[in-house]
């Protein structure tokens, strides 16, 4: 058992639903995201997406690209990563934390020399966005030998062919993207996800986490009522772009913010 999977299963033995959010590491100051890691889960996150600053994120949106060139302005490294992970970790032993990326990093460190590291940092699961699944033989077994879940996305256009082939590497929980084009991106379709969700849960267990489209308390809590657990990125990222150059106020703006979601949430499941 992991962490990502005692979470899932105290929640569904309550009846709850994740609340998972994502910032950039490094934005705005790398001396900040350890404590707006700590603001988040003040505010109700049961796991944190912590994205991996990446000179080419081409699955995001404006919004978390330039998140990501705040970030590398200050040289944020992948291995930066894992040491703010390792820093959470000397007062946060619970929640669970996934690093979110691209390959690049990842393989310019040495795959089997990365695993190690962020297992040993305190990380729980890997999420690169730009894996094929079928690459992933090649790479899951390698991060699940040293203990990290491995999580896969799931798109709108998956076939029920791919969505098996998919859970069969993943574990965790898998992450569907509800809309078609990047983070940030367009209106949520409720109804479209919630009939995607009853396909994919036709092949498999494991929980399903929906996110891209997730932007305040009304989309999240009507995404938790299909949903295994809700993914809010951009909505975030924005507030930390808009109140970068306020330090001291920033961590009271991302719990607030999230607080709210999470108190949608349970309202719905209470």
């Amino acid at each position: 058992m992991t962490r990502i999977n005692d979470v899932f299963g105290a929640l569904q033995a309550g009846g709850g639903k994740a609340l998972i959010p994502y910032i950039t590491a490094g934005d705005p100051h790398p001396q900040q995201t350890v404590g707006l890691m700590h603001a988040l889960v003040a505010g109700g996150a049961d796991i944190i997406e912590l994205g991996v600053p990446f000179s080419d994120p081409m699955a995001d949106g404006p919004t978390i690209q330039l998140a990501c060139e705040r970030a590398l302005m200050h040289n944020t490294s992948l291995w930066n990563c894992v040491e703010m992970v390792a820093e959470f970790r000397r007062t946060n032993t619970t929640t669970p934390v996934v690093l979110m990326g691209y390959l690049n990093p990842i393989e310019a460190r040495g795959l089997d020399a990365f695993a190690a590291y962020a297992k040993q940092a305190g990380v729980d699961g890997v999420l690169i966005v730009d894996v094929a699944i079928e690459e992933a033989p090649e790479i899951a077994p390698r991060l699940r030998a040293q203990g990290l879940d491995c999580i896969f996305l799931v798109a709108p256009t998956s076939s029920g062919t791919r969505i098996e082939s998919i859970a069969r590497e993943a574990s965790g929980y898998l992450y569907y993207v509800s809309l078609k084009g990047v983070t940030g991106a367009a209106t949520l379709d409720v109804d479209s996800v919630a009939a995607k969700l009853d396909e994919i849960r036709a092949h498999t267990k494991i929980p399903v986490a929906v996110g891209f489209g997730i932007r305040d308390a009304a989309s999240a809590a009507a995404v938790s009522r299909i949903a295994d657990g809700v993914v809010v990125g951009s909505a975030l990222v924005s507030q930390i772009e808009k109140h970068q150059n306020e330090a001291q106020k920033l961590p009271e703006i991302l719990t607030r913010m999230l607080a709210e979601m999470r108190a949608a949430i349970d309202s719905t499941h209470a």
